[in-house]
């Protein structure tokens, strides 16, 4: 089963102040002791960067990172995966999904990735499984 690793599950295992930590949490261990195959998008990790630039889980983002890369997990969006992901969003409303979220849907429809590690409402709208 693969699993593609959203901004919104991440910063919740890292955050133990965010309101998902213990959701996220029991779900991503889950996800680890079935051994599933858990991708992300270089897009993802530059809003987890973004977002824990002035926090305390700033190293995990980078360890994330290079583990990810050292697998081979970590996919770096096409020039085609752009193109579709703005097409979506200047289609979309100004309540809809954002840029970064656009780019991950079009990578996961391109790779046939169905669930994603997140409970983030926007992929639930885009017609994904959510995990938690």
């Amino acid at each position: 089963m693969t699993v593609f690793l959203d901004t919104v599950g991440l910063l919740a295992v890292w955050d133990e102040s965010d309101q998902w930590h213990r959701s996220a949490q029991k779900c991503f261990l889950e996800l680890v002791s079935k051994k599933a195959d858990l991708v992300t998008s270089s897009f993802v990790l530059l809003e987890c960067g973004n977002a824990a630039a002035r926090r305390p889980y700033r190293a995990a983002v980078s360890r994330l990172r290079q583990q990810m890369e050292l697998g081979n997990r970590l996919i770096v969006p096409t020039a085609e995966d752009w193109q579709a992901a703005w097409l979506g969003y200047s289609r979309g409303k100004t309540d809809s999904a954002g840029i970064v979220d656009q780019v991950s849907f079009t990578v996961m429809r391109r790779l046939g990735i169905s669930k994603v590690f997140t409970n983030d409402g926007h992929f639930r709208t885009a017609g994904f499984e959510t995990l938690f």
